[in-house]
């Protein structure tokens, strides 16, 4: 592990987008326009793990609506 990683004492929180996509940011600082937070906030390796339990499908939402969109019309 990098040294730098090792020693990463910083806070971060779990973010989500309009598309459903997660990432960490940094959780002294404004959020980017986008995105917002999901309540979870911690160290790095914390909030990717949580990332990891809870982001399960990581296709984009539009993507997703599209796919069952699909899928109904053909049983249909």
């Amino acid at each position: 592990m990098p040294q730098d990683e090792e020693e990463d004492k910083t806070i971060y929180k779990v973010v989500v987008n309009h598309e459903e996509q997660y990432s960490i940011w940094f959780a002294d600082r404004e959020l980017p326009l986008g995105w917002r937070a999901v309540g979870k906030q911690g160290l790095k390796s914390e909030c990717l793990a949580y990332i990891k339990e809870v982001w399960t499908d990581l296709r984009p939402l539009s993507l997703r609506k599209k796919m069952e969109e699909q899928a109904q019309q053909q049983e249909g």
